[in-house]
């Protein structure tokens, strides 16, 4: 991303930390999420001369077991800050292996990169043409199946017409039983997704890839841990092509995109770009295996507003996109200021502004 920069410029780097309460804990099998604790970041760009300061808008929110600790992040960044005033790639040398610090500064380069071009930042990442909306899901939390029906059901009361389920923290047959109860709930024609987050074993994968194709489940997300690789290619030929589609998540991040392709392990990437590394990270992830023929589809890892609306950039720039898990501001009690990303009938409607389009979220 920094590539696209130009580098005979004064550049500022600043960060600031924050804290946001989740509307309630999320429950998955990795564990409870009450809060995402992070940092806004702030790339100047002050060249004498050129009026007011452009300026891009970067988040990073380490996310225990899928980035850096916030201590390490904090300190990538400092490092990051010292080093800009060089050039931008002094800058993400200075944070190499620490992906959400990353994330942080080349979303804001390439939102400053993208105001300067006077364009929406899917079309400066993606080099595309003009889209209005992308499909997203709606992510159904692990209550009772009582629950998890109501709010399955409800969401598609909102418009939405697929759902992403947790699964993994209860007894298997409790996790069958709620898919059951939301397939009930919702009807027929909506599409239902089940994310275990690596909480079962082979023969717990496969007695619930059994009911789940009775359920016309669309994808069961990272059944397996992620290093059971053999394991998942396996869950994947006893679905048929015709089946329940295995997307792996964590397991992209163990194994890499070529290892999984060569196993023929999955039919679905989860791209979250904050785990990446970065939106520049996600959009070439994309296209590699998009000619491989495996689909991708973009989350974020509950991001405040700046990561969010990257994420939704992200999936934008990508052609024929699947319904991806950016619709995720509701699961946040607060956020670092006014989203620009409405959610209508399903979709999300994309930022037509200049850079990300996000506003407000830098206080003096």
């Amino acid at each position: 991303m920094s590539g696209d920069c130009d580098y005979a410029r004064d550049l500022e780097l600043e960060y600031r930390p924050f804290s946001l309460s989740l509307s309630s804990p999320l429950e998955t099998a990795d564990g409870t999420i009450e809060s995402r604790d992070g940092f806004l970041v702030r790339i100047l760009d002050a060249t004498p001369g050129d009026g007011d300061p452009v300026v891009g808008y970067g988040e990073a929110t380490p996310l225990p077991g899928w980035t850096e600790s916030r201590a390490d992040c904090e300190a990538a960044l400092e490092r990051a800050s010292d080093a800009i005033r060089t050039d931008p790639d002094a800058a993400l040398e200075a944070v190499e292996g620490q992906v959400a610090a990353r994330h942080a500064i080349t979303l804001a380069l390439a939102d400053l990169q993208a105001t300067r071009e006077s364009t929406p930042m899917y079309r400066y990442i993606g080099k595309g043409p003009m889209v209005g909306r992308v499909p997203v899901n709606a992510t159904v939390g692990d209550g009772s199946p009582t629950e998890t029906a109501s709010e399955a059901a409800a969401a598609v009361g909102r418009g939405f017409d697929c759902c992403k389920l947790k699964v993994g923290r209860r007894d298997l047959e409790t996790d069958i039983e709620r898919v059951r109860r939301t397939r009930e709930a919702v009807g027929p024609d909506v599409e239902l997704r089940v994310d275990a987050n690596e909480a079962w074993t082979y023969d717990e994968a496969t007695t619930a890839l059994e009911a789940f194709s009775d359920l016309k489940v669309s994808v069961l997300e990272q059944p397996l841990p992620a290093g059971a690789l053999e394991g998942h290619a396996d869950l994947r030929r006893r679905a048929g092509d015709d089946g329940v589609a295995i997307a792996l998540d964590e397991g992209l991040l163990e194994h890499g995109v070529d290892a999984i392709c060569d196993a023929e392990a999955a039919d679905v990437l989860v791209l979250k770009p904050m785990a990446l590394g970065g939106v520049d990270v996600a959009r070439k992830v994309a296209a590699w295996v998009g000619m491989l023929e495996v689909t991708p589809i973009v989350t974020t890892t509950i991001d405040a507003v700046v990561a969010r609306t990257g994420a939704v950039h992200l999936a934008a720039s990508i052609p024929d996109v699947p319904a991806c898990g950016v619709a995720t501001a509701e699961l946040l009690a607060e956020d670092l200021g006014r989203d620009p990303v409405l959610l209508e009938k399903g979709s999300a409607v994309v930022p037509q502004a200049k850079g990300l389009g996000v506003e407000g979220v830098w206080q003096e």
